[in-house]
């Protein structure tokens, strides 16, 4: 009931997932991102333990080919799953289940896995590569946005769309981006509307926050009159 696209910008090293479908909610149990490690997109049947299990395996520095397999051989309602995955050095790896809802698929590239079902076709899947590769130059979380944007275009979900939703993680745990149209009659513009917002008034605070290698963060060291630092190198 969804098409989504996992991915990795190679400029910055951030991960990210974007997703659209026609149930609420999308963001909660689709978009799973952990920086320097990688990016999942899990739907259909949902198994969101291919995503909690999957990233500590990726950590471990296991291909996602490789991870994506074993743990689907131990999932008796794999037939029923989807799943997108690219790691931290963007390779990309993706599986379709056999009795996921017609159109289903998937598509790979270099730094990227895109998936969906319930689609009127493969042209779905075939705009979000397009608008993700044509914007090579962009911030991730644009190119996103332009994908999610291009899918929905394209014919997107046969029973239209509800919710969307873009997740952007750099160097830090917690997201740089994440806009969520949980219940919207045009989710996809909805997402473009939060990005505008969340660019302009959230995203400068969340650079100066704390971050590993600068426990105070910036937002501190202002209050407390100090000098500034270099900001963190993807956040």
């Amino acid at each position: 009931m969804t098409f989504s696209i996992a991915a990795r910008c190679p400029r910055t090293g951030q991960l990210g997932v974007g997703a659209l479908t026609a149930t609420p909610g999308v963001g909660k149990l689709v978009a799973h991102v952990r920086p320097d490690v990688g990016a999942v997109a899990t739907q259909a049947t949902h198994n969101p333990f291919l995503a909690y299990d999957g990233l500590p395996m990726l950590a471990e520095g296991r291909s996602p080919q490789d991870v994506v397999t074993e743990l689907l051989a131990r999932d008796p309602g794999r037939e029923v799953r989807q799943v997108g995955m690219v790691d931290g050095q963007g390779r990309s790896y993706a599986f379709t289940g056999s009795r996921t809802l017609d159109w289903a698929g998937h598509r790979t590239g270099p730094g990227y896995a895109v998936q969906g079902n319930r689609l009127e076709g493969p042209e779905t899947l075939a705009e979000v590569i397009r608008a993700f590769e044509d914007s090579r130059d962009l911030d991730l979380v644009e190119r996103l946005v332009r994908a999610i944007e291009a899918g929905e275009a394209a014919g997107g979900d046969r029973d239209g769309a509800r919710s969307a939703t873009v997740t952007v993680i750099g160097d830090q745990p917690y997201p740089l981006w994440d806009l969520r149209a949980d219940d919207a009659a045009d989710p996809a513009r909805e997402l473009r509307r939060l990005y505008g917002v969340f660019g302009e008034q959230l995203v400068p605070v969340i650079r100066r926050l704390p971050t590993r290698d600068d426990p105070m963060g910036e937002a501190a060291r202002r209050a407390l009159g100090q000098p500034a630092e270099r900001p963190s190198r993807r956040q």
